[in-house]
């Protein structure tokens, strides 16, 4: 079976993440089909149009870890019953130029977890109406809103609780037959 690239937000930038463990959990969770690696938003300035006509070198380094991978998985915090700011930076800056958008026809899943019982459900749902926008293809179901307890997920990015590690592990399966969906019908070299 083929491989795939994943590349992975995580839409916090604390060092304590809760959301940093759950993708922790999630690439050991991830099926052997699915290659993960976290492409880092902390680095970015603020995006401006002044850059458009020359992206800072972080930026540019960040659009061409995009263009690396086959997929997007948004791991992400709900700050304000929306996205992070520093979240929607990184999408800004992925999207820009005009006619350069890094998530067009790319395959993308969104996940997150709070100590809260929705569980990032309406940040999930502000997300998805931005990534609709940026013409990326979205796993609608299974949807994901993890509630965070203490000790769910060690720092080793361990599930503690057997019925959430087997719901992760099929999200990620489900994942994974998306992506291969997804670049059936758009292939990366068309």
């Amino acid at each position: 079976m083929a491989t795939y690239k994943v590349g992975y937000f995580v839409g916090s930038l604390s060092s304590k993440s809760i959301n940093r463990l759950l993708a922790k959990a999630l690439v050991k969770l991830a099926p052997k089909e699915l290659v993960m690696s976290e492409i880092p938003i902390k680095e970015l300035p603020l995006y401006s149009q002044d850059y458009d006509a020359d992206f800072p070198p972080v930026a540019r380094t960040f659009k061409q870890a995009i263009s690396e991978v086959d997929a997007v998985l948004f791991v992400t915090p709900e700050f304000n019953r929306s996205i992070p700011g520093g979240l929607k930076n990184a999408i800004d800056w992925a999207s820009r130029p005009w006619g350069q958008n890094s998530f067009a026809r790319k395959a993308s899943g969104v996940i997150g977890t709070s100590p809260g019982s929705i569980g990032t459900a309406v940040a999930q749902q502000s997300l998805r109406g931005v990534l609709c926008f940026c013409n990326s293809p979205l796993m609608n179901t299974v949807e994901a809103y993890i509630q965070f307890t203490p000790g769910l997920i060690s720092a080793e990015g361990e599930v503690t609780n057997e019925k959430t590690a087997e719901f992760l592990r099929n999200y990620m399966k489900e994942f994974h037959l998306f992506v291969a969906r997804v670049l059936t019908v758009l292939p990366r070299d068309a």
